[in-house]
Formats: C-alpha cells, sequence, structure tokens
C-alpha cells in the first residue's frame, strides 16, 4: 500500500528566524479584534441578549428554509430555528423586543398568526418563554467564569509540568488563540451564543494539547543536547513536532469541514468557529508558545534548577 506523506520525515525549518514577522501579525491581529470588538461588537445571540422562545409541534416536518424565511420577514429581528426530539418539533427563538411584556406578547401573536397562515390552526404551541435581560446576563457571567477558570486551571497545570517559561508561553498562546476567535466572531458576524462559548473552550483545549506536545519534546531535547544553541534547539524541536501537528490539525479539519457542510444551519456557526480555532491554534503552538521561551530567556540553565538535569550519557548534536 502506497503510503502519503504530507510532511517529511526530517524538516529543518527556520521556525525561529521568522518569530518577529509572527509576532508582529499576531499583535496586528489582536489591535484589530481588540477595536472590532469594542466598534461593531459581537452579534449576540438569544441566549446573551434575551428573547422569545416558543416550542411548536407540527403534523409533519416543515421545511425550515420556508419558515425562516417569512418568520424573517415580520421586522421582529433576528429569528433563529432549530429542531428537537422529532422532525416535526420546532424550537423559534425570536430576538427581545422593543418595549414591555405587552411588545413581547405581540411579537408572540404575530408569530402564531404567521405559522398558522402557512401551516393551518392543527398546531400545538407546547412551550413560550420570553428570556429577560436577568437571565442573560447570568449567562453571559457564568460563560466569562467557565473560560477564566479553565484558563487558569491551564496555568497551574503547566507552572507544575514545567517550569514559569513554559507557562508564560502558555497563557500568552492561549490569550493569543481566545482574542482572536473572538475576533472572528465579530469581523464574521456569526452568531454568538451559548454553543459559542463552547468552540472557545474546545479551541483551548486543542491549543494547549498541540502546545504541551511541542514543550515536552522540548524539555526532552534540553535533555539530549547539553551545549546545542538554545534557538536551534527550539526550531529542532518544532520540526520533530511539525508531522504530528499537522497531520493531527489536518483530520479534525476534515471532521469540521463535514459538520460545517453538512451539520445544517444551527451547528455551522460553532464548525467555522472550530475550523479557525484549530488553524490559530496550531499556528501559535509553533509561532507563538514556542518563541516566546527564547525572548523571556529558557536555557539550559533554567532546566537544571528545575531539577531536569542534562544526562551525559545522551547524545550531543552535531554542530
Amino acid at each position: 500500500m502506497m503510503k502519503i506523506k504530507l510532511i517529511p520525515e526530517k524538516t529543518s525549518l527556520p521556525f525561529l528566524k521568522s518569530r518577529f514577522i509572527a509576532f508582529g501579525v499576531s499583535a496586528a491581529l489582536i489591535v484589530l479584534s481588540a477595536v472590532m470588538f469594542f466598534g461593531p461588537g459581537l452579534n449576540k445571540g438569544i441566549d446573551f441578549e434575551g428573547g422569545i422562545m416558543l416550542e411548536v409541534g407540527f403534523n409533519e416536518a416543515p421545511e425550515l428554509g420556508d419558515m425562516r424565511s417569512e418568520l424573517g420577514d415580520l421586522g421582529l429581528g433576528q429569528v433563529n430555528l432549530q429542531t428537537f426530539g422529532a422532525p416535526d418539533d420546532i424550537l423559534i427563538r425570536v430576538e427581545r423586543q422593543e418595549g414591555d411584556s405587552e411588545a413581547q406578547n405581540v411579537a408572540v401573536q404575530t408569530v402564531k398568526a404567521k405559522l398558522e397562515e402557512m401551516y393551518g390552526t392543527d398546531i400545538s404551541y407546547r412551550r413560550i418563554e420570553f428570556v429577560g435581560p436577568t437571565v442573560s446576563g447570568e449567562l453571559v457571567q457564568t460563560s466569562f467564569e467557565a473560560v477564566l477558570v479553565s484558563v487558569l486551571v491551564i496555568l497551574i497545570y503547566i507552572w507544575l509540568r514545567f517550569e514559569w517559561h513554559y507557562s508564560v508561553g502558555a497563557i500568552a498562546a492561549l490569550v493569543h488563540d481566545v482574542i482572536l476567535t473572538m475576533g472572528f466572531f465579530v469581523i464574521t458576524g456569526i452568531e454568538f451564543n451559548v454553543a459559542s462559548v463552547a468552540a472557545i473552550l474546545t479551541i483551548v483545549g486543542y491549543s494547549i494539547n498541540d502546545t504541551v506536545v511541542v514543550y515536552d519534546r522540548i524539555r526532552e531535547n534540553f535533555r539530549r543536547y547539553k551545549k546545542m544553541e538554545v534557538r536551534d534547539l527550539l526550531d529542532m524541536s518544532i520540526n520533530e513536532t511539525l508531522s504530528r501537528t499537522v497531520i493531527t490539525s489536518l483530520t479534525t479539519l476534515l471532521a469540521l469541514g463535514a459538520l460545517f457542510i453538512f451539520g445544517g444551519e444551527v451547528i455551522r456557526g460553532f464548525a467555522a468557529a472550530m475550523i479557525f480555532g484549530v488553524v490559530i491554534g496550531t499556528y501559535s503552538s509553533i509561532f507563538v508558545a514556542a518563541p516566546i521561551l527564547l525572548q523571556i530567556g529558557l536555557d539550559h540553565h533554567n532546566e537544571e534548577e528545575d531539577g531536569f538535569k542534562p544526562s551525559d550519557d545522551l547524545p550531543e548534536t552535531q554542530s
């Protein structure tokens, strides 16, 4: 059987040589993301903005495209549709209307009238709820806390497993990925909801896993090559893990691509964010997490102080 090799077994790409270009590109993208975040802002979904939810049962599965088009023309703002349970059970979400509860009731009656016009009166309304600003505010706070706690736990894990230099590099990469992912949501206008928070947390996990693989190889090479220049050692470590990094990313992107294309409208925003996150997470593990170790002064002396002393019986590099 013929084997396909996407990456040669041995590469010697000078990643550290272009670190300042990478830092500049990342800094520019972070600034752009921040400006867009505080400018146009996120396209917050009903989860965070509040709104109206209707669970509706039909005699047969309706065409969601037609329903979305008709309800979208009612002038009620953003309308989201989602099947739950059986194909003929539809969850309709309408953004919160300006005004008091009476304005929300008017919107509900408007939606009901349009549904009955389209599908007749044999429709069952199983639940009608209004998600107020209090609930949406709690979701925003809880989501922020979830991301913050996950980053702090990762910081503690990296600190215990390695040393503070690696913790700085890992957190810098994570913050880089989270900010750019938020910028992606702002620039593309994809709805930001609870599923988006799940995507960010997943991206954080993916990114740190990729970073730890590179860091493990760096530590191994510090042990093997006690006389090698740190810059050359970092380049060698990235190259040695490059095949694994690229293959893992590509297989993940294949699955996410299928999810984006065939998963339907409801899951498409999540899949798009994940695709961007995998790409940016792979980039950060190579061009941010590893090069920053050189910038903050990681060397052989640091490794020895941390109890990871070079072994004399391991081979040295040929310079």
